[in-house]
């Protein structure tokens, strides 16, 4: 589940950068866009840690997701206050907020899986892990 999610970041970002430049966030304040352009490198690079079980995936995997929702809320927090109903889509807030709760509910244990070695390194390993 983290690295579809995190790989749909990814798409998000970088189809909004391709298709409406570096002004395609330009409705947030300036630390927030900077966030929603620096995503555009955080989301595939948690994934990449998430697919070779590296135990810093699930933590890095949570820091973006909190930083990712106190940005999307900064944005949009005011609208749904107002218009709770703004919120019910399936994109947008909702799926980023809910994708985030399960990511910051599961990042713990898993990075604990991964410590314990309950998961499988998929990359290739370092020349001091080798030897």
């Amino acid at each position: 589940m983290y690295v579809i999610g995190f790989l749909e970041g990814t798409g998000m970002h970088g189809y909004l950068l391709v298709t409406e430049g570096l002004d395609a966030y330009s409705y947030a304040p300036k630390l927030v866009q900077l966030l929603f352009h620096v995503l555009l490198v955080l989301d595939p690079l948690v994934a990449l840690l998430i697919l070779c079980a590296r135990p810093g995936g699930p933590s890095l995997a949570a820091v973006v997701m909190l930083a990712d929702m106190a940005g999307n809320w900064t944005v949009a927090g005011s609208a749904v206050m107002a218009h709770p109903t703004a919120f019910l889509h399936p994109t947008g807030l909702l799926p980023i907020t809910l994708f985030g709760i399960f990511v910051l509910l599961t990042a713990l244990p898993l990075r604990r899986a991964l410590l314990s070695g309950g998961g499988a390194n998929a990359c290739v390993s370092s020349p001091a892990e080798a030897g």
